[in-house]
């Protein structure tokens, strides 16, 4: 079993990881509140700023599981595995996160909790295809590791399908151009989001990977003692 211990670096990173997150957190707000209401959508269009940076996160982690899943079913890296449990948790953290903020926005909006348009729906399937992920590795039994990882690179190849569904059919989402456009009040508060997320993530991925090597030693132990 591959259970080469990880660097230092990540372990004194973290504590970096922490103290950064809190800070851009702590300051999201008031960067938020200084960015000018929406012409439409009003107050309610500023949980666009947890909102859509929550989905950017999600397909990153999805992308993370994916390659780390291809590199433990061809390579049989265990330490790639343990990477992609990790990540796969957080991406249906993540995107638990855009589906109670998107509801939210609609109501307020649109005046409906949901529309069952093809971006929500595709989104929706992504979510349900890493809970399946978990589920399978929880309850598979042997071999379910394996079994997994396919399951995680067709999420992967799902992501650019949700991404590009509003450009493709007419849907009351806005179009992916809508980021390039923000004024720039909007986009600074927008980009300081997504940094908050990237920084809590990694502090997160961090956390679980090594939560996820630790267990692999003490089955390695278990192991060794019945030998």
């Amino acid at each position: 079993m591959d259970t080469t211990a990880r660097p230092a670096l990540g372990r004194r990173l973290f504590p970096v990881y922490a103290a950064l997150a809190l800070v851009l957190f702590v300051t999201a707000p008031f960067v938020i509140a200084w960015a000018p209401f929406e012409a439409t959508m009003g107050l309610v269009q500023k949980i666009f700023y947890f909102h859509v940076p929550a989905w950017w996160i999600m397909f990153l982690s999805v992308f993370i599981c994916g390659f780390a899943s291809a590199l433990y079913l061809f390579k049989g890296k265990g330490s790639a595995d343990r990477l992609a449990v990790a990540a796969a948790e957080l991406a249906v953290l993540f995107g638990l996160i855009g589906l109670v903020t998107g509801p939210l926005w609609a109501r307020k909006s649109w005046g409906v909790w949901r529309q069952w348009d093809v971006r929500v729906t595709t989104a929706l399937i992504l979510e349900m295809t890493f809970i399946a992920y978990l589920l399978l590795r929880a309850y598979g039994g042997p071999g379910s590791e394996r079994l997994a990882a396919g399951l995680a690179l067709f999420g992967v190849l799902n992501v650019p399908f949700v991404y590009v569904s509003v450009d493709i059919w007419r849907t009351i989402h806005p179009a992916t151009s809508v980021v390039p456009t923000l004024v720039l009040p909007m986009g600074l508060a927008f980009w300081w989001c997504v940094a908050a997320y990237v920084v809590l993530y990694l502090m997160l991925l961090e956390a679980r990977t090594r939560l996820e090597e630790q267990r692999a030693r003490v089955d390695e132990l278990y192991l060794a003692l019945e030998d």
